[in-house]
């Protein structure tokens, strides 16, 4: 029966390309108003009786959508491996020689990823040989690209690592002014930081992790990278533990 099923969503397409006008093989012939008309009939008798069969040949769709987007994504890992785990203007935390690297993408307004800081820095102090690499990701705003210009400037002054925690712990909406204030208080020179934030390579390097995130089809944050996968959403501590053991079986 399943093949019949098949058979007849297969008519089902070719009724409807017909009908919207697309192209046929040249050598298909051409069915007259009576004959699409009893086609029509057909298939829709069919389907009224046997509504399952949409069910069917959608799962079967999204399973294929699924895997051609699996197999887009980890392309993608692979052409762009350089970009996501050595470049030179992403902050790095944990253990830069470590033996395992998550990637995280994230927001410094988003509260998936304020949520999940807590594990992750528990993962970094209890296993010592993660390796952290933190892609500024601001998609949620004026405030959050402010934060995150903000956040990798203050590297020039050797600060990143304390602001960035300081920045995951404000709440609320960042305006200029809470920005400066929270740098202060972690004692960047505020002068020094707004003209670092105006250097081309700090919006060169925001842009390139928009670039990165397209080509990894990441559409908001938190998401991380694991070896070769990528995982989208907050994860709790059990979670990214087990990740980092499965890249280091692989």
């Amino acid at each position: 029966m399943s093949g019949v099923r098949f058979s007849l969503v297969a008519i089902l397409g070719l009724v409807v390309a017909l009908l919207a006008g697309s192209p046929v093989r040249a050598e298909a012939p051409a069915f007259s108003d009576t004959q699409k008309a009893a086609i029509e009939k057909l298939v829709h008798d069919y389907l009224v009786e046997h509504p399952e069969v949409l069910v069917e040949a959608m799962t079967v769709l999204h399973d294929r959508q699924q895997q051609a987007e699996n197999d887009d994504r980890r392309k993608a890992l692979h052409d762009n491996h350089a970009a996501l785990f050595d470049d030179a203007q992403a902050p790095v935390l944990g253990n830069p020689k470590g033996d395992v690297t998550v990637v995280e993408f994230f927001d410094y307004s988003c509260p998936y990823c304020k949520s999940v800081e807590n594990d992750i820095r528990t993962l970094l102090k209890e296993d010592g040989n993660v390796r952290l690499v933190l892609k500024e990701f601001p998609v949620l705003g004026a405030g959050s690209a402010l934060a995150s210009r903000a956040a990798l400037a203050s590297r020039a002054q050797g600060k990143y690592e304390a602001f960035h925690d300081a920045l995951i712990a404000t709440r609320g909406q960042f305006s200029e002014d809470v920005v400066m204030t929270v740098a202060r208080s972690v004692g960047l020179d505020t002068v020094r930081l707004k003209a670092d934030m105006a250097a081309p390579e700090i919006e060169a390097a925001i842009k390139a992790n928009h670039q990165l995130a397209d080509e990894l089809a990441i559409r908001g944050t938190p998401a991380f990278v694991v070896g070769d996968e990528v995982y989208p959403g907050a994860m709790d501590l059990a979670a990214l533990k087990q990740l980092v053991a499965q890249a280091r079986k692989d």
